[in-house]
This record gives structure tokens, sequence and C-alpha cells, in this order.
């Protein structure tokens, strides 16, 4: 029996599941789920899984610092593949429960009360997605956060008849039987997740947009200067970088490491001089993964 390529994913219905799913669409993967980050990150480092699903940046929240860290400190799994997928958070609940009754209190010609939610789960990012939709609509509710926003759902649908609703992703609102009180709550229409997939086996495919090279670099103690000479090596090549984020490399108070995504391939003449010439005075670089990038196409 020919065993399929294994994924691990955060829980079922969360956004790393829809994305997970989209990326791999037209292919057969067997998903794997996980209901802690760690617990992703194991199963593919200690071989259960061959790549792990990874949010890693929000348009909103920017960098998943934890996520980075665990690919930084605690793991050494290449990142494969990156691919960007909307995160569009909805108001899950029951709507027989939370409806509005003829000529009664909802607003806007909702079908559900806001009058009758009195607590509102969700994932404490997600939460913060759509504070102004809870402040401007359901002010009220009490807000209490969850490890997902799978597991917000599945709070709501076992707990029948308390005035509770979820925000969460239409996906695990299916899988719950639960209604889509409202869709689209986010706070901004441009609300959209980076996702990356790490681990020993390559990823095949015939033909990507645009490739990208993540790589970490730590600088040298005693050599003033050093970060705009990083700098300049990219600059006087013209090679872009899409993001450059510092972090503390957890060894002494004021050491940091510098995460560089460049946009373009190892496979260059370009970028593997630059990245000589950085070693030339000094810098510790390690490469993080040099990968075929993907933008949503809804």
């Amino acid at each position: 029996m020919r065993q399929l390529p294994s994924v691990a994913v955060l829980s079922k219905g969360t956004f790393s599941d829809e994305a997970a799913r989209y990326f791999f669409r037209g292919r057969e993967v067997d998903l794997h789920y996980r209901r802690m980050i760690a617990d992703v990150f194991k199963s593919t480092a200690e071989g259960l899984t061959d790549w792990s699903v990874i949010p890693i940046e929000n348009t909103i929240d920017g960098s998943v610092s934890l996520h980075s860290d665990w690919l930084v400190h605690e793991v050494e799994l290449p990142i494969r593949a990156e691919w960007v997928f909307p995160a569009v958070q909805n108001l899950v609940g029951r709507g027989a429960e939370l409806g509005a009754e003829a000529g009664g209190a909802a607003d806007e010609g909702r079908a559900w009360d806001p009058a009758k939610i009195v607590k509102i789960f969700s994932h404490p990012v997600a939460m913060a997605q759509c504070y102004e939709f809870i402040r401007a609509h359901i002010p009220h509710a009490e807000l209490e956060t969850l490890s997902s926003t799978a597991e917000a759902i599945r709070t709501v649908h076992d707990n029948p008849g308390r005035g509770w609703a979820a925000i969460g992703t239409r996906t695990a609102a299916a899988d719950y039987g639960l209604d889509l009180l409202q869709e689209g709550v986010t706070d901004h229409d441009n609300n959209y997740t980076r996702f990356l997939l790490v681990g020993h086996r390559v990823y095949e495919c015939e033909t990507a947009p645009k490739h990208k090279t993540s790589i970490l670099i730590t600088l040298p103690e005693d050599y003033p200067g050093a970060l705009h000479q990083v700098l300049a090596a990219f600059s006087w090549r013209r090679i872009n970088l899409s993001r450059i984020e510092s972090r503390p490399t957890k060894k002494k108070l004021g050491s940091y490491y510098f995460w560089i995504d460049i946009e373009m391939s190892l496979d260059t003449v370009l970028l593997p001089a630059a990245i000589a010439e950085i070693e030339a005075i000094g810098c510790q670089v390690r490469i993080l993964g040099s990968y075929p990038s993907f933008p949503f196409e809804g």
C-alpha cells in the first residue's frame, strides 16, 4: 500500500488547517492534527510526518515570534515552501438560540440578537483582529481566549443554551454544525497570514511565481558598523530584502540575530557571493531555506 506524504498541522478547523487544505489541493496528503504548535514541530522533527505547516507572519499582527524561535532554537527543519492565505474570521454560534425575535432588538436586519450573546471565545490573535467589531456590536459580552479558534468553536458547541458564541473559521463551524451568525468580522479586509512548509522532505512543484531564501545572521561582537556592511552586501548587488527582523539569541542580554528574507533563490550567482562577503567580515550565516513562494489565488 502506497504511503501518502504526511503533514502536521494545528487543530482541525483552524486557519492552519484551511491553509494546508488550500495549499495541497489536488494532491493526496495525510493531515496529522496537533493541538499545540510545539507538537506540530516535534511531529516532523521526530520523523512522524514529512512536513509541518507553520503560520509565521500576519499582515495585522506581524511576525509570530514564538514560531520563529522554534525554527531557530528548537528544531533543524529547512523551509520548503511558503504561501499566503486570507484569515477571514466569522462570528459563530447557534442561530436558533441567538436569533432575534420578530420586531426584536437585532440591529441592521441581523438574524441574531447581540443582546443574547453573553460570552465570546476565540484565540487571542483572532480576538484582537476583531476588536472593533466586538466593541461596536457586542461590547457587553465577556471575552475568553483559548488555544485555537477551533477549540473556541468546539467549546460553544459543547455548551448549548448559555448564550455563547465564538470567532473562528467557516470550516470549524461546519465541522461542529454551528451557524455563521456573521461572516467577515475581521476589522481589516487585508488580513492575510503567511505560512511556511518546513521539513526534511523536498517539496516538489512544477512552477512558482517567485523564489525566496531565508537566512539567519549573527554579527561579530567587536565589529562596529557590521549591520551596515551586511546590508551593503545586498544593496550594491541590487538584491531585494522583503523582511529583516532582530530577535534575541538567548545567550546574553543585548545579543541578537537577524532573520532576513531575500527575494532570490540560492541557485544564483549573486546571492552566494553576498553571503560569502558577509561571512568574510566575521558574521555567522545559517541558511534556513531556499524555496518557492506562492501568493493566494482566490
